[in-house]
């Protein structure tokens, strides 16, 4: 990889609401306090009050507005990213789909352009949305994701790190209000967030990351030589 390029750091769950973006921000706040020119590319809160408490004090880059059938949608603009020049910007929601009109049909895109302009990237990505994943979700779920990233993207990520949260946990989650409003929160725990769904989703998310764990290990063995090391599955 060349040197000039920037960092690719991904924060993988297995369902909205583990707390990818609120982990992705508190990354951004102690970088930033650590003297790192840190800026927001996209963020978005969805009315959550701890998200928008840990966005607080970062600088967020303008988005850019496009007129669709009438309608202004709000984009990231990873030109004035690229023009800012900060040594790291967080982008939310990795596998978003951009409004017609835009330089790439995809925000990971947008990422891989940041990235060659030396910027290091800190994202969010939930496990349904990897392509090679694509038609195992929609047999567990029995929802079609229709938003995607191609695998590569996060295989040739620097660092992935997993937000766990149990199957429980994220249902009462869900019940209190901290994820969606009342109503859209009880439709989704009689769909998308049922029990079954999420602990087979968490596992998808769990092997995904043992996986490129044992991968680094062999290789960081294979580099210096070493055997023996007991690990397991």
């Amino acid at each position: 990889r060349a040197s000039s390029r920037g960092r690719l750091r991904v924060y993988l769950g297995a369902a909205p609401g583990v707390g990818k973006t609120y982990a992705m921000l508190q990354e951004g706040q102690r970088r930033r306090k650590r003297g790192t020119d840190v800026v927001v590319g996209f963020v978005e809160t969805h009315s959550r009050p701890l998200t928008a408490e840990a966005l607080e004090g970062l600088e967020v880059v303008p988005r850019k507005s496009i007129v669709y059938q009438g309608v202004t949608l709000e984009e990231m603009d990873p030109e004035r990213v690229i023009a800012r020049r900060p040594q790291v910007v967080l982008v939310d929601e990795l596998a978003h789909t951009n409004a017609p009109g835009s330089k790439h049909e995809k925000r990971w895109e947008d990422v891989e352009d940041i990235l060659e302009a030396g910027i290091t990237v800190i994202t969010t990505v939930n496990i349904q949305h990897l392509e090679s994943l694509n038609d195992v979700v929609a047999g567990i779920t029995g929802i079609r994701v229709r938003e995607t990233v191609p695998d590569r993207v996060v295989d040739e990520a620097d660092e992935v790190e997993i937000v766990d949260i149990s199957p429980e946990a994220l249902r009462s989650r869900m019940r209190h209000g901290n994820i969606y409003p009342p109503e859209q929160a009880a439709r989704a725990l009689e769909s998308f967030f049922q029990p079954g769904n999420l602990a087979a989703l968490r596992d998808l998310a769990l092997r995904r990351v043992t996986s490129e764990v044992e991968g680094r290990l062999t290789e960081y063995m294979q580099e210096h030589g070493l055997r023996g090391w007991e690990t397991s599955e």
